[in-house]
């Protein structure tokens, strides 16, 4: 038994902030139907390499960017373009709990597929809509891509060294934090359902999601109006809190707060700087940021990092090394968190992913399904749901509807 058993999704998304929205909920047990273009399907799976499995169509397999958005769901593909590919989307509609889109503002509009329409078919019927800018405004209408998101939205302008180039993060972050914010809202709208038997609209947007993320750095701006720039791995409001150079490699440690800062000065050998005007608070401490940072470079460099996390861990202190993407899968804290799974896709055999990042002692969430292939589920979710014969999806097939 999962939480969401029960629930039904049309998730008619692709490329990664709306998948990985649906993904999260079939994780937890919803039943996911992904829509995609026939023969073409979500365009992330071309986004390779590296490619697993056997060829299909024009893509040399399946791309490991669509494998990570895409288990616990069933694809199947519909030609949205024609008036009966319309008709079948608004007839699965009608047997969803929620509708998860991530066209640009007024596309499904024009095909009789926004939220109005639906919403007078099925009045219980929850409609999310991601895009980039949100349904509303003078920026509703333009593209949404995580990138160019980042750079709008200021985090290119905080992320990177002090003295170098911008640069975004690592991950497209924006992407995956408005996946998480959109199956959130969706949960609270299902909840709101539960109390007043209506459906409603979810307005999740790249650039809203974005400006939520700045969290403490936009309520430092919008507070002290002084705009934040960049620190490269330094906090705005905590020293330390960096990395350090030790005599072999890079660790990363945190003091966030007199008593960390005490325990710290004694592993060192440095009593004296609790009492030392320039260190005595962590707000001296800030304004002397570049001192502390050099005076603390200057003790770690004499040893191995090992040395200084092991007795920086000691005394209770947070520290860590700075870790390869390899590295930290090839923990044992990794393995026994349970963060590499191991799932049988139906080309490429025996498949790794990514573990869940909840863990719910009753009701847990597990891989049902592993990444779809295109439209390898369009027959059984056409009999299933709608009681379609064989012969009418294969009059469907025919006329390239499906």
């Amino acid at each position: 038994m999962q939480p969401l058993n029960g629930i039904r999704i049309l998730d008619m998304t692709r490329a990664l902030a709306g998948p990985y929205c649906t993904m999260m909920l079939g994780d937890l047990g919803a039943d996911v139907i992904k829509i995609e273009r026939p023969q073409v399907g979500d365009e992330t799976r071309g986004w390779g390499p590296p490619f697993v499995g056997k060829p299909y169509g024009n893509y040399p397999g399946e791309s490991a960017y669509f494998i990570a958005a895409n288990r616990n769901k069933r694809s199947i593909t519909v030609n949205i373009q024609s008036k009966e590919g319309q008709d079948l989307i608004k007839k699965l509609a009608g047997e969803c709990d929620v509708f998860v889109e991530n066209y640009r503002t007024g596309d499904l509009d024009k095909l009789g597929l926004g939220y109005n329409d639906l919403h007078k078919l099925h009045p219980k019927l929850i409609y999310c809509s991601v895009s980039g800018y949100g349904r509303t405004g003078p920026y509703a209408e333009r593209p949404g891509y995580d990138a160019v998101l980042q750079a709008e939205g200021g985090m290119m302008s905080i992320t990177g060294p002090a003295d170098g180039a911008l640069s975004r993060v690592g991950i497209p972050i924006i992407d995956i934090t408005s996946g998480m914010f959109a199956s959130t809202a969706i949960l609270a709208a299902l909840r709101a359902r539960d109390l007043t038997g209506e459906g409603q609209l979810v307005d999740i947007s790249l650039f809203d999601s974005h400006l939520a993320l700045l969290t403490n750095v936009a309520s430092n701006y919008l507070v002290g109006q002084k705009p934040p720039t960049r620190l490269g791995n330094a906090h705005p409001n905590l020293v330390p809190y960096d990395s350090f150079r030790a005599r072999d490699t890079w660790f990363i440690l945190g003091v966030a707060n007199e008593k960390q800062w005490g325990i710290l000065c004694d592993v060192l050998n440095r009593p004296e700087w609790k009492n030392d005007s320039r260190f005595e608070s962590n707000r001296k401490r800030v304004e002397n940021r570049t001192t502390v940072v050099d005076e603390l470079n200057k003790i770690f460099s004499s040893e191995n990092a090992e040395h200084w996390l092991n007795q920086l861990r000691k005394a209770g202190l947070p520290c860590g090394r700075i870790n390869t993407v390899p590295e930290v899968f090839d923990l044992e804290h990794a393995r026994a968190r349970e963060m590499i799974l191991e799932t049988q896709h139906a080309s490429a055999g025996t498949l790794k992913l990514v573990g869940f990042p909840y863990k719910l002692s009753n009701t847990p969430a597990d891989v049902l399904k592993p990444p779809p292939m295109l439209g390898e589920h369009t027959d059984e979710v056409l009999k299933s749901l709608l009681n379609y014969s064989s012969e009418e999806i294969n009059l469907l097939r025919d006329k390239k509807i499906i």
